[in-house]
């Protein structure tokens, strides 16, 4: 992990491109008023980089696909949720806001998850990521015939999956709502659940109320998280090797010595041999064993080695 960036407008520099080259006004000195040389300009440097977004929501509805969570939030809030009655119709999170009694709450819609989510099954990390930085879980059952399982085995599953993938995460507060009260006669509320109809509105109020209350409450027990940058030391400015019978010198700094459109000027190789030698590339390949006559390559270059101490 190179960076977590949690605030808005946080940066990191995580490649730095290449440096322009000098022209040559700029490499003029006592001795060459006028240098008919200069420098070149580096190439950038490429790597692959993974960027993982994770929804910051104060509350996450969870349950099995077809669920009713895309319609739970579509009439709380202003989401407008793709809705349809086939499982796996949310493919990416929503987010809504809602509004109670002068209060608000970010309420995210994540993808319907199923037996086997935090192993990866039905995609199951790429939606369970989302819920990491939610406050409070609304852990949503369906007890119509759309679903083959009990809601109480919906219920066992749910809390599995999110203790094998984060134990932090099964800790968070968390309530349970029986949703579609609407097409079911005999909801057993003895339990201590919430029993909803997304479609009614039967029960939403009071479901609501009790998230704003759990979220006002996780905001005052939680301390502000900072996002990190990972700072590496600064390595070597050269390595060398040597690779069959040829020392190749490799580091941006012996490469940038080198740096010049033409060292067949002779004022150009001179300095670029200064450069070498101020930055103790000789004095490395002298102790390396390197003799004279000896092939050094930086980058695409080859030099002999001259023992000039």
């Amino acid at each position: 992990m190179l960076a977590d960036l949690v605030a808005d407008g946080q940066q990191v520099i995580v490649l730095e491109g290449g440096r322009g080259g000098r022209g040559n006004a700029a490499l003029a000195d006592a001795k060459h008023r006028y240098p008919t040389y200069c420098e070149q300009g580096e190439f950038g440097v490429g790597e692959w980089l993974e960027l993982e977004m994770r929804l910051v929501a104060d509350a996450a509805l969870v349950g099995f696909p077809n669920a009713g969570k895309s319609t739970l939030i579509a009439a709380v809030s202003a989401a407008k949720p793709k809705i349809a009655d086939y499982p796996f119709t949310t493919l990416q999170p929503n987010l809504g806001v809602v509004s109670i009694d002068g209060r608000e709450f970010v309420l995210a819609d994540i993808p319907g998850l199923i037996e086997g989510a935090s192993d990866g099954k039905g995609l199951g990390h790429e939606f369970l990521r989302h819920v990491e930085r939610a406050r409070v879980l609304i852990l949503l059952l369906d007890p119509s015939a759309l679903q083959t399982l009990p809601v109480e085995r919906q219920l066992e599953v749910l809390v599995e999956e999110l203790e094998r993938y984060s134990p932090d995460l099964a800790a968070r507060p968390r309530l349970i709502a029986l949703n579609k009260a609407d097409l079911v006669l005999d909801v057993d509320a003895a339990k201590g659940w919430f029993s909803i109809s997304a479609v009614t509105g039967a029960g939403v109020p009071s479901l609501l109320f009790a998230i704003a209350d759990e979220v006002d409450g996780a905001r005052r027990a939680e301390e502000d998280r900072e996002g990190y940058v990972l700072h590496r030391p600064l390595g070597a400015g050269f390595t060398i090797r040597k690779e069959a019978a040829v020392w190749v010198v490799e580091g941006r700094d012996a490469e940038r010595a080198v740096s010049f459109h033409d060292l067949t000027i002779p004022e150009a190789a001179d300095l670029a041999a200064k450069r070498l030698r101020r930055l103790g590339v000789d004095d490395a390949l002298r102790e390396a064993g390197a003799l004279p006559g000896d092939d050094v390559r930086i980058g695409d270059l080859v030099f002999q080695f001259t023992d000039e101490e």
